[in-house]
């Protein structure tokens, strides 16, 4: 595969470096990624091929000469945000007929999908999924050779592909992907439809590539996965996440572990402890609870009760009693009544989560949740999101207000997105925090003293 995405690199490479030395036109490529980290880590593999092609960055649609859609299908407001953007794209090829528009990612690797984009945008010159990223080059040298529309959806997913070029817009903080798909089959989710079954990167490989990224002066990484937790399994060979990360951990210069998701079901004693003893791991357990009833998770095939959650976070706080939890919360699953409601809001006064991504169910074709009765109405799905949002919102304030006046360690991410004299940074539980600085801290680990505790966010100034 090397070998043949090698050729194809090359010889479009040479072709747009000879265009720019006919005619002084570098072209441009433009990425529109949709949904969470995992796709946020593909755009950073295609974009590294583009690289490669010989492209240069916009954020320009009308400068670009490649624009490619790499898309979510989680929510179907994704999905529709999508759709109306390459529609508006239809006046541009018009002026631009050479501009390549492709679509990729876990929305064309539904059923059906990839048809409904081709019929409705046939402006559209590439689509492919989540299965055959690694042949991207292949597609693009296609189009370059004249040869037509590439439509390419695989079915299976193949072996874990190694040596992947990438492109990090951020220096210092770098994705890794350690396993991709999913096995868990929760009755909501579209997720081991589009990605496939769980398979596992070799802990060798992960461990090459972040001393890899640390010689170039990364110093936060985060571990990537549907569910961290069950890395290894499918190696059958005795690796283990706990096992990882304690290999991580030694890593000289690397000064920070996150990881994304963790499934609350395989979340053990001896990966809390793991975590607990690290230096590096940060004390931060996002652990996705979905709802507080015991049998609204039945339905959603959780494979855990509201008392086996609750048992989670006892072995977390006894381990780790300072420790920010986080989670994700679906309100309005089908069938949902009242009381299964007010098990979730027991449930969250109960654990005290510092923060929680919120969401009204969102119905998906194809999963089972999708054939389930649902006599909620919208009406009473948003009342309800309201007062859950309400309670996180006092309770998120209240564990704010205890870090008024400490001081707490900052990894300097940039300019503030509210105003862009200020700086923020994360602290190790995920706390945002926004002080006054010089720009040149970015990248830095550096000591705030908060002086304005809010619910959302800290204030403060750099510790002396």
């Amino acid at each position: 595969m090397q070998e043949q995405n090698a050729y194809y690199l090359n010889q479009i490479y040479s072709q747009n470096m000879q265009e720019r030395q006919q005619t002084g036109r570098i072209r441009k490529c433009l990425t529109h990624t949709f949904g969470c980290q995992m796709n946020e880590r593909d755009s950073e593999i295609l974009f590294g091929f583009l690289e490669q092609m010989g492209y240069e960055k916009t954020d320009v649609e009308a400068e670009a000469d490649l624009i490619l859609f790499n898309t979510c299908c989680i929510r179907e407001k994704a999905e529709s945000k999508v759709l109306s953007q390459l529609g508006e794209l239809k006046k541009l090829k018009q002026q631009k007929p050479d501009l390549i528009i492709g679509v990729c990612g876990c929305m064309m690797q539904q059923k059906g999908m990839a048809d409904m984009v081709r019929v409705s945008a046939p402006h559209v010159d590439l689509i492919f999924g989540t299965h055959n990223l690694h042949h991207f080059p292949e597609y693009i040298y296609n189009l370059y050779q004249g040869k037509g529309k590439q439509i390419a959806i695989v079915d299976k997913e193949e072996a874990v592909q190694e040596g992947l070029p990438s492109y990090r817009d951020d220096r210092f903080r770098a994705l890794v992907n350690i396993v991709y798909g999913c096995n868990n089959f929760c009755t909501y989710c579209i997720v081991p439809y589009v990605r496939g079954r769980e398979r596992s990167r070799r802990q060798a490989d992960i461990v090459q590539e972040v001393k890899d990224l640390v010689a170039d002066g990364v110093v936060e990484i985060t571990l990537l996965g549907q569910n961290v937790n069950s890395y290894g399994l499918d190696l059958a060979d005795g690796t283990t996440f706990a096992g990882l990360l304690r290999e991580l951990n030694e890593i000289e210069g690397l000064r920070r572990i996150r990881y994304m998701t963790s499934h609350p079901k395989d979340l053990t004693e001896e990966l809390v402890k793991t975590i607990a003893e690290s230096s590096k791991v940060v004390d931060h357990f996002h652990l996705p609870v979905q709802s507080g009833s015991t049998r609204v998770l039945g339905l959603m095939n959780r494979r855990y009760t509201k008392e086996d959650y609750l048992k989670r976070v006892e072995l977390i706080r006894r381990y780790m009693p300072d420790a920010a939890i986080t989670t994700d919360i679906i309100v309005g699953f089908p069938g949902e009544t009242e009381e299964d409601f007010l098990e979730t809001i027991d449930l969250v006064k109960q654990v005290k989560f510092d923060s929680a991504f919120t969401f009204i169910y969102s119905r998906r074709t194809g999963t089972p949740a999708a054939r389930m009765e649902d006599p909620v109405t919208l009406d009473e799905k948003k009342e309800r999101l309201q007062r859950l949002n309400d309670v996180l919102s006092q309770i998120g304030r209240g564990i704010n207000d205890r870090l008024q006046d400490t001081v707490v360690e900052v990894l300097v991410e940039g300019p503030s997105k509210t105003n862009a004299d200020m700086l923020t940074g994360r602290t190790t539980t995920n706390k945002t925090v926004i002080f006054a600085g010089d720009p040149s801290l970015i990248g830095q680990i550096v000591n705030v003293t908060v002086t304005e505790a809010q619910t959302w966010v800290l204030k403060g100034a750099l510790a002396e």
